[in-house]
């Protein structure tokens, strides 16, 4: 058959570009549908303007550390409104770059949703397109439970665009999305109020990693509500009224200023993408693919967040690439999911690659190692601040490789980055023994634990 598209992508954010633009390298004629703004979740609501929030969160404690090294003190005040349209500006700025590397890879860019009619053909808006391949990169969004008053609450998504910043605020959820608002706008000023259902924060993560985040965002002034369960939310004179049930069936209210931020967690943003029109299954709206991203009908594809894997922005990317350079490019390669690092961006920051110490033992039992250090780095001792930093190795004894490696601290993220190159390729502790550290460093610390 003669089709319009040899790909079609649904969804443009950064897997669907990524593909499209990779697949279109190899000849392919590629078309992308997308309804929102170009780049996605990362890109609009998600990892850059987090990232340029953190930044500005982080200003008042430079200005008060700073009289540490001699400067005089600093009075600066927070203008909201600027801080947010320089992000939504270099955001619109991102765009505009996105549809620049898709017209120079000449991908065809269709604004709309895009609907399956059958396996080979979508809608998008009125016209009609059909391709011999097309890749599903929808991406997810955030969920909100049944709870009375959910009604009155914003999500991560809608942060980014409060005219006015909230002096008090509740957030519900102990996942990485509400701690790192949580961080970034207690150190922007506003009064935070965590609430999350378990004992402590970033469930999955190292045991020590959540330990160490959630005494320094106590420690710091973050007020977190554990083991608790919210009741309902109300709109009252005095604000948003949010009730708590915590351990013991205490009932506490605390009022936000007008919002509180879901980030409860997010779901495959698949409902409406006419699924029931092809044999691509899923489960709880997660489509199911194999190893080469494809999922029951045979010339359907998927990458991404939509799949429920590893939701990260550069995983996105990796499997669409692959999937690009399997099907167009003619050299098979799969997605490896091992020793995929991430961060948390909070305050203090964390990094981490490779197994935690609870998945390393159930894996090699008493065979493993810990290496663990605990210091106050040297930029806090002219401030005279009792900031430390936390970093882990994870060893397995009987073949010296190291496992995982995690840290808490400033610039953990930059760190721990060149530390995955090195689990990745299975390095050991010999290896990292046998590295030189660089001095005065707190990343010197990896090459050093006894």
């Amino acid at each position: 058959m003669s089709y319009d598209f040899d790909l079609f992508v649904i969804g443009a954010g950064s897997g669907g570009i990524a593909t499209a633009r990779r697949a279109a390298e190899y000849g392919a004629k590629v078309g992308l549908a997308e309804f929102d703004r170009l780049g996605g979740t990362c890109v609009n609501r998600g990892c850059v303007p987090k990232k340029l929030m953190v930044y500005a969160s982080h200003f008042p404690d430079l200005f008060e550390e700073a009289q540490g090294y001699g400067w005089s003190p600093v009075e600066s005040v927070l203008d909201w409104e600027k801080m947010i349209t320089a992000v939504n500006n270099e955001v619109i700025r991102l765009n505009g770059i996105y549809q620049r590397m898709l017209d120079n890879s000449k991908v065809e860019v269709l604004q709309g949703y895009g609907k399956f009619v059958d396996p080979h053909t979508i809608m998008v808006g009125e016209r009609q397109v059909t391709a011999d391949k097309v890749l599903i990169a929808v991406g997810g969004k955030p969920f909100k439970p049944n709870i009375l008053g959910i009604e009155h609450t914003i999500t991560s998504d809608e942060i980014f665009h409060l005219k006015e910043q909230p002096k008090r605020i509740v957030i519900l959820g102990g996942g990485y999305i509400g701690c790192e608002f949580a961080c970034i706008l207690h150190g922007m000023g506003s009064e935070v109020t965590q609430v999350i259902r378990g004992e402590k924060i970033l469930r999955g993560f190292d045991e020590d990693i959540r330990n160490e985040i959630q005494q320094g965002m106590t420690n710091h002034g973050i007020r977190i509500l554990n083991n608790s369960e919210l009741i309902a939310i109300e709109k009252s004179e005095a604000g948003v009224k949010v009730t708590v049930k915590a351990s013991g069936d205490t009932v506490e209210t605390v009022v936000a200023d007008a919002v509180s931020l879901a980030a409860v967690g997010r779901k495959p943003n698949t409902q409406h993408l006419g699924l029931e029109n092809t044999h691509v299954k899923h489960r709880d709206g997660a489509i199911l693919v194999d190893q080469y991203s494809r999922t029951h009908e045979e010339n359907i594809f998927a990458v991404g967040d939509c799949t429920n894997k590893i939701n990260l922005t550069p995983v996105a990317i990796n499997e669409g690439r692959a999937f690009a350079d399997t099907v167009f490019g003619n050299k098979p390669r799969v997605m490896s999911y091992e020793n995929v690092p991430t961060a948390v961006f909070t305050t203090p920051e964390a990094a981490t690659v490779g197994l935690t110490e609870a998945q390393a033992r159930e894996k090699y039992g008493d065979a493993i190692k810990i290496y663990k250090s605990r210091f106050r780095p040297m930029y806090y001792t002219l401030p005279g601040k009792d900031e430390k930093t936390l970093m882990k190795l994870i060893v397995d004894q009987n073949t010296n490789k190291v496992l995982g490696a995690h840290m808490v601290g400033d610039s953990a993220a930059e760190i721990i980055q060149g530390v995955a190159i090195a689990v990745k390729m299975g390095a050991t502790k010999a290896d990292f023994d046998a590295t030189v550290g660089i001095h005065p460093s707190s990343a010197e610390e990896f090459v050093t634990m006894r």
